[in-house]
């Protein structure tokens, strides 16, 4: 079965070919319900849409580039265009209207753009102002998201609760058997008379009833925890100006008008136009296909919706929002396209075919078998050619058993129970601060065998401060010396560092709405920004003395950041970078000395840096270089910061703390088979001395640089890399490539963490990709499976207990369903084979069918995880999912209770003296009830599959407990009150002990078939 399973149901992780997902769609047999089983799964046609609307934007894009370009080649003056306001948008106090700012962005249109006076016209008409941006007056906000909309795409409606009983309704074999109902209360009413005749099929249709309702109460219910989930999926701020002051905004909130702040690895989130900023290189790819990044300037200040900022950082005024934008046309598109199904849920599919078929082979020759010992009664009896009404409803029974036993035997609820169990463990998780992207994530992390983490904010806490400094050739204690430190600096160097500190930065300093200094920006640019003010410097002075001619952001590759400004005095032109201090250091042929003279940087000079750089990073703390070099005139904007030529201005050594509990998660990973690897940008010595403090790096193992990562062989790769432990200085291409190496030629599954633009790439390759929430920029969550939104290491780890409980659960519940499945083939096969009836009628079959499917699948795939998970080793890559240990314990089972039910058709009326007429129904009845509890106790046993003690923690699973205890409930009032409906009769307590005690010696005997070894 695995090896046909292998070949034709399986589809992979992440990124499975749309050839793979066709393929077992239509080898998919013996479906009852479309609706229902394929609902989770991804809608192809949708998606062939969205490809379609894809190329035509690209095409569209083309054709406005060529246009605005024609365009701006021939405008000499623009001619008045016959644009007029609508009254109401007049009415409003605004000069334009949505459809006529949506078709100046959409279609590059710089000729309506230059008509109507620019990005600063289109502001005034829109009642914005680029440095406050709008007013936060809620009536004046209203009234003009009533003229211009939301930014919010269409969604499609909530379905409500009885869209889903309409859809299970449409079960194939239900129907057959509210026809079959519907014939048995016509034909019953005829020959037997109300309400005599009307018990069969009124017994039938309550069943009906009762698993259809079940059934959708389950399915609404995983409905709305999705919606849940993606309602948190969708939560993405921005920074935006408001009244004057800068703050955190829902990208649902934005309005036109509004004054967003992009840095690199955000998403735009309207279309918009640019007003100012640095280096702005645009990926237009998620919008339009097209993988070439675009420029985007005061030349071309278009920008789209959905597409993503690569480099540099600029302001932009937002025009259109919502389902105005192409993006929100695809979004709602893209939408309805659905996640890919994952890899258990198409396996779980092909069994539930394989199963499906053979049952309905057994049901086909069960409905033969009866009918033709039928025949053979009346041909004995010679009434062959005469028919009564009880012989009619005979055949339609049996016509019911088959039906019934294809509704038992097609196991629909194994590729559905998957999605029940994911549902609720996603819906956890995100109570344990980790918020699942992708549903296929969820079971791959259970196999997950190599985590290569990040340092700073996974492993460390991210709240960094400057404690040590070596500026002006001097080492200084920070963290003792606070504001003292700047009378210890000579006047011109202290003038130089706070130059370098508040025009080479990422971050800002502003004051919020409470008049309280705040610093924006990333941690490390915090920590040197706090530094910055302890020393005196005011940042908005500093910024607003010097013209800022170039920025060059802080980027993985390059490790460091760059400016160019011009000074007051005589024009002439000064740079100044930061970054990784040995890269820095090696770019500077001078150095400022203790008297604040700048004086050649010799090798001595250098020697003492350099230790002072390794004594810094053995301390853990991350050092950084700042720099500064004066440029001749004829530097061009266009043209790059040099990189050579530097003056050192000093060093700095930033303390991150390792995050509590970190040590203790790292040696969990390591018990459970799963070797952690750091990945960092940071000095080796920083890493090095980190990676021992959290315990990941070992005597044996092995820490390296990217740059000496980069220049192995492969033969050298293949001895290298099960040693690596820790890997510093990487480029995000170092990254990728040791992601690609264990997966590939080590067969690994990875997952990866990563917060950056540059980390993409690996969190895209890697077979679960970990986001940072709080640290990761859009891009880097957009390439995500999982994110972590509290950034720590420990939530990896629990993400991993989830990831293993998931696919636990599901094997528990596969196990526990076909031990029924056989079981009940095998008895009502048999049964009508050797005596011509079936003990098991379509009622008492129907209420089997829900406890091994909707309630089987609420016990045992919703159980939480237990530590005792992460001490056994991961699944990896190659393991079956029907293992051989499940095997034993279904036949185990199987023939257990087939011997049972067997001895109790052949003996059990001579067994407990029944006899009269009513002898075979009371000896079905008991068949029945001993049938039901080996399942009850087999589910029990189901709870673990190798372990014998199946009682520990059962009484944390709430959901367990209800769902055993309302079965036996049910199947008392079945028994002793529904006798009529459900073709059973009230038992006497000695055969209640006795059903009870059947069910109960199924637990031993599971007990003992785990004691087998396979």
């Amino acid at each position: 079965m695995e090896s046909y399973l292998n070949e034709n149901f399986d589809v992979k992780a992440k990124h499975s070919s749309e050839e793979a997902l066709e393929k077992w769609r239509n080898l998919c047999g013996v479906v009852k319900n479309p609706k229902r089983r394929f609902r989770f799964t991804a809608n192809l046609s949708k998606r062939y849409e969205a490809a379609a609307m894809r190329r035509t934007n690209q095409e569209k894009l083309r054709v406005a580039v060529l246009v605005s370009k024609a365009a701006f080649q021939f405008i000499s003056g623009v001619a008045p265009s016959d644009y007029t306001v609508p009254e109401d948008v007049k009415a409003a106090g605004f000069e334009i209207c949505a459809d006529e700012l949506g078709s100046i962005v959409e279609s590059h249109d710089v000729k309506k753009l230059k008509f109507h006076g620019g990005v600063d016209g289109l502001a005034g008409k829109l009642k914005a102002s680029p440095t406050d941006g709008l007013s936060t007056d809620a009536a004046q906000l209203s009234q003009r998201q009533e003229l211009f909309g939301i930014n919010k795409f269409a969604e499609s409606e909530l379905r409500s609760f009885w869209v889903f009983v309409w859809e299970a309704l449409q079960d194939m074999t239900l129907m057959i058997l509210g026809v079959c109902a519907f014939v048995s209360l016509i034909v019953g009413i005829a020959t037997e008379g109300w309400p005599k005749g009307s018990h069969d099929g009124l017994g039938i249709v309550a069943s009906i009833l009762l698993v259809v309702f079940v059934t959708a109460t389950s399915d609404y219910r995983q409905s709305l925890q999705f919606r849940d989930l993606d309602k948190e999926k969708k939560k993405i701020t921005v920074q935006v100006t408001r009244n004057g002051f800068r703050q955190k905004m829902s990208i649902y909130d934005l309005l036109p008008g509004d004054i967003v702040h992009l840095a690199i690895g955000d998403q735009v989130p309207a279309d918009g136009l640019f007003l100012s900023g640095f280096s702005v290189v645009i990926d237009e790819s998620s919008l339009t296909g097209e993988s070439e990044p675009v420029m985007v300037n005061a030349q071309n200040p278009f920008l789209l919706s959905g597409t993503k900022v690569q480099d540099g950082s600029c302001k932009m005024l937002i025009t259109t929002v919502g389902m105005r934008t192409q993006w929100g046309k695809l979004m709602a598109t893209l939408t309805e396209g659905g996640d890919d199904e994952t890899p258990l849920q198409v396996k779980l599919n092909g069994v539930a075919t394989i199963i499906g078929k053979i049952g309905l082979f057994f049901a086909v020759v069960t409905f033969a078998v009866l009918v033709q010992g039928m025949f053979m009664r009346k041909l004995s009896l010679g009434s062959h050619w005469v028919w009564s009404g009880d012989e009619a409803l005979e055949l339609l029974e049996y016509f019911a058993i088959a039906v019934t036993i294809v509704v038992v035997a097609v196991p629909e609820g194994l590729p559905l129970a998957v999605t029940l169990s994911l549902a609720f463990a996603m819906k956890k998780m995100m109570n344990d601060k980790a918020l699942v992207r992708h549903l296929a994530a969820c079971e791959t992390m259970g196999s997950a065998t190599t985590i290569c983490s990040d340092k700073t904010g996974t492993l460390t806490t991210n709240h960094m401060t400057v404690v040590k400094s070596c500026i002006c050739m001097n080492v200084q204690d920070v963290a003792s010396k606070g504001s003292s430190l700047q009378s210890e600096i000579p006047e011109s160097a202290l003038k130089l560092l706070i130059q370098s500190i508040f025009n080479n930065t990422g971050g800002e300093v502003v004051v919020n709405k409470h008049g309280k200094t705040e610093i924006l920006g990333t941690p490390t640019e915090t920590a040197i920004l706090e530094l910055g003010l302890s020393l005196g410097g005011k940042f908005q002075e500093e910024r607003k003395s010097y013209k800022v001619i170039k920025v060059e952001p802080f980027n993985s590759t390059k490790k460091r950041m760059g400016v160019v400004i011009e000074l007051p005095e005589g024009g002439s032109l000064r740079a100044h970078t930061k970054g990784a201090s040995e890269i820095v250091l090696a770019a500077c042929d001078k150095v400022v000395n203790s008297s604040g003279e700048v004086v050649p940087l010799d090798e001595e000079s250098t020697k003492y840096l350099n230790v002072t750089i390794n004594e810094f990073a053995n301390e853990a703390l991350r050092t950084l270089c700042l720099a500064y070099m004066d440029i001749e005139n004829g530097f061009s904007p266009d043209d790059a910061i040099p990189s050579s030529g530097f003056t050192c201005v000093g060093i700095v050594g930033i303390k991150d703390p390792v995050r509590p509990g970190v040590k203790e998660s790292v040696q969990l990973c390591r018990r459970a088979g799963i070797t952690v690897r750091m990945v960092t940008g940071d000095n080796i010595n920083t890493a090095k001395a980190i990676a021992r403090e959290c315990g990941i790096l070992t005597d044996d193992g092995i820490a390296i640089e990217g740059p000496v990562f980069r220049e192995k062989s492969q033969e050298e790769l293949l001895e290298l890399i099960p040693k690596i432990q820790v890997m510093a200085r990487s480029s995000p291409m170092d990254k990728h490539t040791l992601v690609k190496q264990l997966r590939t030629t080590f067969d690994e599954v990875v997952a990866v963490t990563g917060d950056g633009t540059n980390d993409a790439p690996a969190l895209h390759e890697a077979d679960i990709g970990l986001a940072m929430g709080i640290a990761g920029t859009e891009v880097a969550k957009e390439s995500a499976d999982v994110i972590i939104l509290d950034d720590n290491f420990s939530t990896i780890v629990t993400v991993a207990k989830w990831g293993r409980s998931v696919y636990i659960n599901i094997q528990k519940f596969v196990q526990f369903q076909l031990t029924v499945n056989v079981v009940a083939l095998i008895v009502n096969f048999s049964s009508a084979c050797l005596t011509g009836s079936a003990p098991l009628t379509a009622v008492q079959l129907l209420w089997v069918n829900m406890i091994m499917d909707t309630l089987g699948a609420l016990a045992l795939a919703t159980e939480p995880p237990n530590d005792e998970l992460m001490k056994r080793l991961p699944v990896g890559r190659r393991g079956n999912f029907i293992t051989n240990a499940m095997w034993r314990n279904i036949l185990g089972q199987a023939v257990y209770q087939f011997i049972v039910i067997w001895f109790l058709q052949a003996k059990g009326k001579s067994m407990f003296g029944l006899d009269g007429p009513d002898s075979t129904l009371m000896l079905n009845t008991l068949i029945f009830n001993c049938f039901v509890f080996c399942q009850v106790f087999n589910e029990i046993s189901s709870r673990e599959m190798e372990e014998i003690d199946v009682f520990k923690g059962i009484l944390d699973n709430y959901v367990f407990v209800v769902v055993i205890g309302a079965t036996v409930f049910f199947q008392i009032i079945i028994i002793e009150f529904l006798g009529t409906f459900a073709s059973t009769t009230p038992l006497t307590l000695v055969q209640w002990i006795f059903s009870i005690i059947i069910g109960f010696l199924g637990m031993p005997i599971a007990a003992g078939l785990k004691t087998i070894p396979v």
